[in-house]
């Protein structure tokens, strides 16, 4: 073999050079900061500091668009003497602890539709239906159903020989009428999110479970729900933010009655601040700032435990 035969062959292409890899590299490195970029500045801009601005204004007296006044932790003083805001407070919690309905009901219901029978999609798009309508349509239907005059439920109620009830107007019961009324779209998001994630349960670990002749509650609890964590907690932390802030039904069906019974702490912070019966910025920061570290304080244990379970 002679000399020439030995040499590599020209290409037209260079071999990259160092500079030119880590260059390659670093470009790698920041493209996904690039496209998240946007995201993040949003976030920044639209969350983050609404946050922290809220928590700032909290410290004054401030009618929106006068003088700043500083009171420090006056605002914050004021809700200890504050009956609505302890009326608002309760009915915050009753509304958490009822809402936690909605995640054991919505994989009921999901466990009962993951079935391969005839029109079965039609039937989960009959139970979806509620989340896809808007809050105002969902509030002003319940206010229907719940009309003492024609409204279905007191046309069943009576058809038994009981006395109308309105429902709306009681201070015994309208808390609960409005929560009933925010389960029937909250149930159905959480059983399209166990619907998912019942199709990502794995086939060969409920095979195995049934060889070991696992089956009913079983095979639920030990199998099946311990592969539905990711969708339980999206369930848990959605509808502990949709428990606390809910503002639109209260807004449409009562506005706070009767005699302010139903009120939420973020209806209560509208009507200190934005509505014509208040204008304190300052006071319903400081309201917004508590319900913050309320939902915060909860979806902060719940994370807690998720890790602690997954660690153990």
């Amino acid at each position: 073999m002679n000399q020439a035969s030995t040499m590599p062959p020209k290409s037209g292409i260079n071999p990259v050079t160092p500079p030119k890899k880590s260059m390659l590299r670093n470009q790698r490195k920041m493209a996904p900061w690039f496209f998240l970029a946007p995201g993040i500045l949003m976030f920044l801009v639209f969350v983050i500091s609404p946050i922290f601005q809220s928590l700032w204004i909290s410290f004054y007296e401030w009618d929106g668009l006068g003088e700043k006044t500083w009171l420090g932790l006056a605002n914050y003083l004021e809700l200890f003497d504050d009956e609505n805001f302890f009326i608002s407070l309760k009915n915050n919690i009753i509304w958490l602890v009822l809402y936690m309905l909605a995640p054991p009901i919505g994989l009921a219901i999901a466990l009962m539709l993951n079935q391969t029978v005839f029109g079965i999609r039609l039937y989960k798009s009959l139970f979806f239906f509620p989340f896809v309508i808007s809050q105002v349509v969902v509030g002003l239907v319940f206010a229907w159903f719940y009309d003492p005059s024609y409204g279905l439920l007191n046309v069943v109620i009576t058809s038994f020989g009981f006395e109308p009830i309105a429902v709306l107007a009681d201070e015994r019961f309208v808390t609960y009428g409005i929560i009933v009324a925010g389960l029937w779209p909250q149930v159905a998001y959480c059983m399209i999110l166990y619907l998912t994630g019942l199709n990502n349960v794995a086939a060969d670990q409920i095979e195995a479970a049934r060889l070991d002749n696992a089956k009913g509650w079983k095979m639920l609890w030990y199998i099946i729900i311990p592969q539905l964590r990711p969708a339980t907690f999206i369930a848990v932390v959605v509808t502990v933010i949709g428990a606390l802030r809910s503002f639109d039904l209260v807004s449409i069906m009562t506005s706070g009655g009767p005699y302010g019974s139903s009120r939420v702490l973020s209806y209560y912070m509208y009507e200190t601040a934005l509505s014509e019966y208040g204008y304190r910025m300052g006071y319903g920061a400081a309201i917004a700032v508590v319900l913050f570290a309320i939902m915060m304080l909860f979806i902060t244990g719940f994370i807690w435990k998720m890790i602690r379970d997954e660690r153990g």
